[in-house]
């Protein structure tokens, strides 16, 4: 059935987007505690960088994406590939510029960095396709004129 009926609500990008990063932030959090407990302070701020840019950059390069779709559905897979090549660059320059700091030597643990960011990032993307397909998403409007006729 193509017309509202009650109760019935679309899911919107902005919520898939949201529960992903819901889902990612309880990870890295408890990553963050974690790598406190076990292995230190070094641990910890490693874990909260990979939580943080995880978070970041993959709900920006959602939204990106999703005004993308809505404005020029046809250029929505170049912006995909694009906005995840700029993700992998993104994260490959904050480890640069880490290393180039000095940090990774005394107070970021780049294990616990690197660990948390992989695992941050599965943990995204199995929630953006898990919510993503639960989605209710209507794929297409019937004319106005026909809308009453189908409810009858």
């Amino acid at each position: 059935m193509t017309t509202a009926t009650p109760g019935y609500r679309t899911t919107t990008v902005g919520s898939v987007v949201r529960r992903a990063l819901v889902s990612t932030l309880l990870v890295g959090l408890l990553a963050v505690a974690l790598g406190a407990l076990v292995a230190g302070s070094a641990a910890a701020v490693g874990a909260l960088i990979g939580t943080a840019m995880v978070c970041l950059f993959f709900s920006v390069g959602a939204l990106v994406l999703d005004v993308v779709a809505r404005l020029a559905p046809a250029t929505s897979l170049l912006v995909a590939l694009l906005t995840y090549t700029l993700k992998v660059v993104l994260i490959g320059l904050v480890f640069l510029g880490l290393s180039r700091s000095g940090a990774l030597d005394s107070t970021v643990d780049a294990r616990w960095l690197g660990g948390v960011v992989i695992a941050c990032t599965l943990v995204w993307l199995a929630a953006q396709i898990t919510f993503s397909m639960r989605a209710r998403e209507l794929l297409y409007d019937l004319p106005s004129g026909q809308e009453e006729a189908s409810v009858r």
